[in-house]
């Protein structure tokens, strides 16, 4: 059980990062973007590119390094494809959901609108990769580490932890020490009051599409050196994503890390009792109980 916990707590970051981006989009545009868990496979395909393709090209070694299964390249590939896919979240907006804003559409538009881009990045990833799962580095398989009362951990799964402490860290630094940042939680309290104070909300607007998608691409990534790279693996985590978002209550990053995390251990210790196949429908029954019983989620606060 308590390596199950661990798995979870492994399994619920990643969760966790991929619900910060689409808790930061919904706070400050309240739009619930059904192409968030795509913009996480894009950005383990990407990486994927560059990994076997670009880098290899340039003639960038992929030797492994310490106990790790991914070599150099992954370093350079990670911040990389976190750039490139957050430059596609911004694109998505100018060219989509930010027309539909100026035309006063329906948050069920929007929706839409976002589940059609959804589909059009994975028909593209399927085009260019096909469906059958792939891995940043085959047959390569490093032996876990074991730790005190028999929990066996492998050490891509320790690095993964540390990654998205360091990333959560930087996004809690620079909300609440930089101007972007300052003014990012400003115009998620209020966007009217916000532009009424000088605050350019359409370039606040742009940054938090790029800081979400960079968020999802990273969880995209550390996904797939985990376990594998697949089409629908960002399809898979759309609904743990809103669970975590829920759970945490809608708007709050923290709370986003949160649910992640709880949303994770829930799901990886059901396979005790259950079959894998059923982890979605935990993360989904979560959900629903959560929006029965506190509909803000566990930091918004009881009902009026």
């Amino acid at each position: 059980m308590i390596e199950l916990i661990i798995y979870g707590v492994v399994f619920g970051s990643i969760i966790s990062l991929g619900a910060i981006g689409l808790t930061l989009v919904y706070g400050i545009i309240r739009f619930a973007n059904f192409a968030h868990g795509d913009l996480m496979s894009t950005g383990a395909y990407v990486s994927l590119f560059m990994v076997t393709v670009v880098l290899s090209w340039i003639g960038i070694s992929d030797s492994t390094f310490g106990p790790f299964s991914f070599g150099w390249r992954m370093l350079v590939a990670l911040p990389v494809s976190m750039s490139v896919v957050g430059g596609v979240a911004i694109l998505l907006d100018r060219i989509l959901y930010r027309k539909l804003r100026q035309k006063k559409s329906t948050p069920v538009i929007l929706a839409m609108s976002s589940l059609g881009a959804a589909f059009i990045l994975r028909m593209i990833i399927l085009i260019l990769w096909g469906a059958d799962s792939l891995f940043y580095r085959p047959g390569l398989l490093r032996p876990a580490v074991e730790l005190p009362l028999g929990v066996k951990i492998r050490p891509d799964q320790i690095l993964i932890l540390l990654i998205v402490l360091f990333l959560i860290s930087l996004l809690h630094l620079f909300l609440q020490k930089t101007k972007m940042g300052k003014a990012m939680r400003a115009t998620a309290d209020n966007m009217e009051l916000a532009m009424v104070s000088g605050i350019d909300t359409e370039k606040i607007i742009i940054w938090t599409w790029g800081i979400g998608g960079a968020l999802a691409a990273a969880g995209g990534i550390l996904y797939g050196i985990d376990v594998q790279v697949h089409p629908y693996m960002g399809w898979n985590f759309l609904i743990p994503l809103f669970a975590a978002t829920i759970l945490g209550t809608i708007g709050n990053v923290y709370g986003a890390l949160v649910g992640g995390l709880i949303i994770g251990i829930a799901q990886q210790v059901s396979t005790s009792f259950l079959l894998p196949t059923y982890k979605p429908a935990v993360a989904f029954m979560i959900m629903i109980i959560i929006l029965l019983i506190r509909p803000r989620g566990i930091f918004g606060g009881s009902e009026e």
